[in-house]
């Protein structure tokens, strides 16, 4: 059985080379599956002798059948199934371009570290979050990765990355308030709140934690966890993605907070980075 592939960009890679295992046409956009990739399967572009548009998760059964991104018909990680990167292209493979060649990949860079800025700031703004709204809870929702009343966890539906930056909403529903939150008197303090995750990112920031991936092993369905030094305690969240180094890469962190839908809850994160 192949195995998965292989990827470093959780170490902060940048460049790489890799084994051509499968080109996959497609409608005017091929995919192209390495055994090897600096590059994290999401949409980072880079400039090469043939153009990726994104990366994206790719899968192949033990029986042969290979299927791409949404297209997969099963849990990622699930049994029988070999996971991988596929490396979608602008247009058709060009013919030299065939399984077997060794070819070399790169990732722009500052597209890489502006999309790990978003992301880092974005589970920072959660972290806030739910400690700003920690004494709206009548009842124990469980807790986040700093021992907070998870909100977060609780009311989130989604969460959505770009460069230095994110949108998360949440749902502020029956179901919130059969839980324990108290959504009239959120509401009523709206701005106190925003003003209060405001504080507390600045206060993060300014302390440069240092932030990490560590890893349980080199493959794509490996787990990888965030984890950031921060001065009330060490955060630890699931997350495949990339982030930061350190918080000193930020100049600052903010959010706004939207509560036009009373039932919605739009939390609004900027990063800017350091000079």
């Amino acid at each position: 059985m192949p195995s998965s592939t292989l990827v470093t960009f959780a170490a902060g890679a940048l460049e790489g080379s890799g084994s051509v295992l499968h080109v996959v046409p497609g409608d005017g956009a091929s995919v192209i599956v390495v055994d090897a990739t600096p590059f994290h399967p999401v949409d980072h572009t880079w400039p090469d002798h043939v153009e990726i548009t994104e990366a994206v998760m790719a899968a192949i059964s033990d029986e042969g059948e290979f299927s791409v991104g949404a297209d997969i018909p099963v849990k990622r990680g699930a049994e029988g199934w070999t996971w991988l990167v596929g490396h979608r292209l602008a247009g058709d493979a060009p013919e030299w371009l065939a399984p077997g060649l060794s070819v070399g990949l790169s990732v722009g860079a500052a597209r890489r570290a502006a999309l790990s800025r978003g992301h880092t700031a974005c589970h920072l703004a959660s972290l806030a979050l739910d400690l700003a709204l920690a004494d709206l809870w009548r009842k124990d929702p469980g807790v986040d990765a700093l021992g907070n009343p998870d909100f977060e966890g609780r009311a989130n539906q989604t969460s959505r990355i770009h460069e230095d930056g994110s949108v998360d909403e949440y749902r502020l529903g029956k179901s919130l308030r059969r839980a324990g939150f108290d959504t009239e008197t959120f509401a009523a303090t709206l701005s106190e709140r925003e003003a209060s995750v405001n504080a507390q990112l600045a206060v993060w920031v300014a302390s440069g934690a240092i932030s990490s991936i560590v890893t349980d092993g080199p493959t794509i369905v490996d787990r990888r966890t965030w984890v950031c030094e921060l001065p009330d305690g060490k955060a630890e969240i699931l997350c495949g993605g990339t982030h930061v180094s350190s918080l000193t890469e930020f100049a600052s962190i903010s959010i706004m907070l939207d509560l036009s839908d009373p039932q919605l809850l739009v939390m609004t994160t900027t990063a800017v980075p350091a000079a």
